[in-house]
């Protein structure tokens, strides 16, 4: 029963014209989307990789100076374009590529490519993760959406059950047939991705794996679809009935629920303005962290204490340059006021996702969205852990400054030039995202909430099955 139902359904499928259409058009926008990202993937890359062979020769080559200026003077630290980017972009594209490490100043990512981009960027790009969010359950509803209504409307269903089929193997021979294409044209697109990737010249580690699980993420999804669509056929009664209230479902899961958690997201829990957190920020370096022990007061302090531990009774005493002492000590209580600031930013986000995961229940979309995105390594999460590697890496190369000027030159003596083969001695910045295990570690909870999709959907469906 169910391998005649699959065949049945299967040359059904493939007899109307408007199936074979649609999964020509699809597989066509899913080829010319992975063909558009890989080009931009190996376009953004070899940028990249001129930028920062670019820049750090030119740290390297600043001549004699006082590394006080070198620290002022700056560099970049470039954020990398991961290999699963080619699938989906996640955040990349609103975030900043490239951040100025400078003394005194944590800075923003910079130069987003939408910041670069046309007023025709509001239509939305062709990229793959659209196609597997958006485009592939709008087809598994035009597969599927008359699976049960037309045995009903075509007066077959009474027929079968005279002949007392099995509803369970009915209903899986339809499942398979449904699910066979889908699970062909995913798995031709993760699978064309992953041969693309493994024979660009990679700029980061493309790990089969990571591909794997974000293919089966997808696939859970589409499967929730799938049972969702059969649900609906089969309780409706009529396929127009059904088609409308699969793309009611379709429009409400993918298109309003997205958005509706966004707004509420952001309404209970907003990030302050970029004015507000400059304000902020400078308030904590006048006043200090606690409110009533700024700087200049700590600095008196930490002068007294450097005293006392070298038992000498004047800064020009001390085997050391104390400014740049100072200036580094400094350096770190800024990082710290900074560090304060993120954080809240951080908490901020993970704040609105509990909202999006407590709004799940009517969308798997979020979870599955957020998935992509981590696995991926483009989401806000990515991010930020590069973002805070960049400000490591900031006060490291400051300290590095600072501990030059200390050891070579004394108190009061600014006219000391380090020489121009100083700066070669500086780490090159590299920043590793997060691996595979510590993503899943970390969006457990999507993980779980899919799960929980799954198996409600399945439920539903075998309970539907019994009345069909």
């Amino acid at each position: 029963m169910i391998s005649k139902t699959f065949l049945k359904e299967t040359k059904e499928l493939f007899r109307e014209g408007r199936v074979r259409i649609s999964l020509f058009i699809v597989l066509l926008l899913l080829g010319m989307a992975v063909w558009i990202s890989a080009l931009q993937y190996k376009n953004v890359n070899e940028q990249y990789a001129a930028a920062k062979t670019t820049e750090r020769a030119i740290w390297d080559n600043q001549g004699e100076k006082n590394p006080h200026s070198a620290a002022h003077y700056g560099t970049y630290a470039f954020k990398p374009k991961y290999p699963l980017s080619l699938v989906d972009q996640g955040v990349d594209k609103y975030a900043g590529t490239s951040i100025f490490l400078e003394a005194h100043n944590r800075n923003e990512a910079q130069f987003s490519a939408a910041a670069d981009q046309t007023g025709l960027a509001r239509f939305g790009d062709l990229t793959p993760d659209f196609i597997l969010l958006f485009i592939i359950p709008l087809l598994i509803i035009l597969l599927g959406y008359n699976s049960f209504t037309k045995e009903r409307e075509m007066g077959t269903l009474t027929l079968l059950k005279s002949q007392g089929i099995s509803r369970w193997k009915w209903l899986l021979g339809k499942w398979t047939a449904l699910f066979t294409p889908i699970f062909v044209i995913t798995t031709v697109l993760f699978f064309v991705a992953g041969l693309v990737l493994g024979n660009l010249n990679d700029f980061g580690v493309f790990n089969w794996s990571a591909l794997l699980t974000m293919m089966l993420v997808y696939l859970g999804y589409y499967i929730i679809f799938i049972n969702i669509v059969l649900l609906i056929s089969s309780l409706a009664k009529k396929s127009g009935i059904s088609l409308v209230i699969s793309l009611s479902v379709w429009i409400i899961t993918c298109l309003a629920a997205p958005k509706a958690a966004s707004n509420i997201a952001e309404s209970k829990h907003p990030y302050p303005t970029r004015q507000e957190f400059a304000a902020n920020v400078l308030k904590d370096k006048e006043d200090g962290l606690d409110g009533h022990n700024p700087w200049s007061k700590e600095a008196k302090i930490l002068e007294a204490q450097v005293l006392k531990e070298y038992g000498v009774d004047s800064l020009h005493q001390l085997p050391f340059n104390f400014d740049a002492y100072r200036m580094q000590k400094g350096e770190e209580h800024e990082a710290e006021v900074y560090l304060k600031h993120y954080n809240h930013l951080k908490n901020q986000y993970a704040n609105q996702s509990k909202v999006y995961q407590s709004l799940a229940f009517i969308s798997p979309f979020l979870p599955t969205r957020f998935l992509s995105m981590a696995i991926a390594n483009t989401d806000y999460t990515t991010h930020w852990d590069f973002a805070d590697a960049a400000e490591t890496y900031r006060v490291a190369t400051q300290k590095f400054l600072n501990d030059n000027f200390a050891e070579n030159s004394s108190y009061g003596d600014w006219s000391y030039q380090a020489d121009a083969s100083v700066w070669k001695d500086l780490p090159v910045f590299e920043y590793d995202p997060p691996n595979l295990d510590t993503i899943l570690g970390n969006n457990a909870s999507n993980l779980s909430l899919l799960g929980i999709w799954l198996l409600a959907s399945f439920a539903f469906l075998s309970f539907t099955s019994k009345t069909v």
